[in-house]
């Protein structure tokens, strides 16, 4: 039998039981399910689930390891459940953000509105780096421009879902939901019976027909261009590409003639029409952006300019999900849609300005400082959790570059209950739900539970120690 050996820590928010210690609805079969197994089999089938997914190759690596060796992503096997209600709101909210930044990209480079009307400075916006001078007035199929888009979420202690930051160049991590997924359902079979689980297995579906969506012409050929076996995201790529039925291909397997792409076949050149690229954009093209790049095509940019081929998500998207952009989001909302925005963002002090700077400065201690162009958990503070060294090393960064941090309070991160060493404990965790923007704006219903594995620990990236989770929305709450 498997005991809940720890309760939820005090003041935070957690997912299975309620301030008073009572299971919440949604969670009544999950604590059932909990109650009458046996620890040594759900120990057996975490064994079981690492064998499959090495054999499967379902790994990451870590840049800057000496080893450079793959690693699994721990996989837990406890799901993380989400109401049909609380869904149906973060869905309304996600489709609204996404089409805000949307809008947002097609004003940066076209009309400047948002610029014009104060509501964002203008040197945030041109002097980022992620701002391409040259994608200004090129026109793109129905002016899209974030086609994947991986929005972060977290559940604060007032039980409310806030955004911790928006992902619009090439977020990754949907493989790693698809095949949390699959495994569940392998070693759990049961459970799906017991539970109106709202299916996630369409996703290749739809991002297909998003990519496709992306040309105005009729029966594109799309292909996903990678980077290679040795980037840390390759199983997403191979397997993406695998579960739409569509080329996986590389730099060296296209080629630019007449401003226009091929793909070397064996039957002779093919041409294409979209690409779902897996790189940066300073590596897309030689003779446009790095020109030590051997990742891209050379002439790409200028095909691309003209119009012959889409690039899922397009250039400069990466201006939009910079930190120091992501407080203005739900003024993008207001001013865009003209709706109050659904989902919170987290309060931010942006350290470009002296007197957030100053706050940050003075409450070191109490915040957490993220670099505004950081990804994976890397080059960010925590500073509760800060020895005095590190705190007085980022005083220096700060005070060095203001500019290139934001500092936001040390916010408190729901728990789920997660099966680690010492039995089942609660742990906390985010959500990465993805949304597809084509014709329409659509989602599958969840995303990718990232879960930090060690006790207290807020940082919940898989290059950090972190682990994941099956994320369940019921279709019904009356389960």
């Amino acid at each position: 039998m498997v005991m809940l050996i720890q309760t939820p820590p005090e003041g935070i928010y957690d997912e299975l039981f309620d301030q008073d210690n009572r299971v919440r609805p949604s969670c009544r079969m999950l604590e059932d399910w909990l109650i009458h197994s046996d620890e040594d089999l759900l120990a057996e089938k975490r064994r079981e689930a690492d064998v499959l997914f090495q054999r499967l190759g379902i790994t990451f690596n870590v840049y800057g390891e000496d080893q450079g060796a793959d690693r699994l992503i721990p996989f837990d096997l406890i799901p993380r459940v989400i109401s049909a209600a609380d869904w149906q709101r973060l869905q309304s909210g996600l489709r609204q953000r996404v089409q805000a930044l949307n809008r947002f990209l097609f004003d940066i480079y076209h009309d400047f509105d948002i610029i014009r009307a104060g509501v964002i400075n203008a040197e945030q916006v041109f002097a980022n780096p992620q701002y391409q001078p040259g994608m200004q007035n090129l026109k793109l199929p129905r002016n899209l421009y974030s086609h994947i888009a991986g929005i972060d979420l977290i559940r604060h202690n007032d039980g409310d879902f806030y955004v911790l930051e928006d992902n619009l160049r090439c977020p990754s991590g949907v493989s790693y939901m698809l095949e949390n997924r699959r495994m569940m359902m392998r070693l759990f079979p049961e459970l799906f019976a017991q539970a109106p689980v709202a299916p996630v297995e369409h996703y290749p579906a739809l991002l297909g027909e998003t990519l496709r969506a992306a040309s105005l012409k009729p029966n594109p050929t799309v292909v996903v261009l990678t980077p290679g076996r040795f980037n840390s995201a390759y199983f997403e790529h191979a397997f993406l590409a695998r579960q739409m039925g569509i080329e996986l291909v590389e730099g060296a397997d296209l080629f630019v003639s007449q401003n226009k792409v091929f793909m070397k076949t064996t039957i002779g050149p093919q041409q294409v029409d979209v690409i779902y690229r897996r790189i940066d954009d300073d590596f897309l093209d030689p003779l446009a952006g790095n020109p030590d790049s051997m990742l891209g095509v050379p002439g790409l940019y200028a095909a691309y300019r003209n119009g012959h081929v889409v690039l899922a998500n397009a250039m400069g998207t990466g201006v939009a999900d910079d930190k120091s952009i992501y407080p203005y989001v739900p003024d993008m909302i207001r001013f865009y849609l003209g709706e109050e925005p659904i989902l919170k963002n987290v309060p931010t002090w942006q350290c470009r300005k002296p007197k957030d700077l100053q706050y940050v400065l003075d409450n070191l201690q109490d915040l957490v400082v993220k670099e505004t162009q950081g990804a994976g958990g890397y080059g960010m503070l925590i500073g509760p959790k800060a020895s005095k060294k590190e705190l007085n090393h980022f005083r220096s960064l700060l005070k060095a570059r203001p500019d290139n941090y934001i500092g936001q309070p040390t916010l408190s991160l729901s728990t789920c209950p997660t099966f680690v060493e010492e039995g089942v404990a609660p742990r906390h965790l985010d959500l990465r739900p993805f949304v597809l923007s084509g014709k329409k704006v659509q989602m599958v219903p969840g995303g990718l539970t990232r879960v930090a594995l060690k006790a207290g620990s807020l940082v919940v990236n898989s290059s950090q120690g972190g682990g994941t989770k099956d994320t369940w929305v019921l279709e019904d709450d009356q389960c």
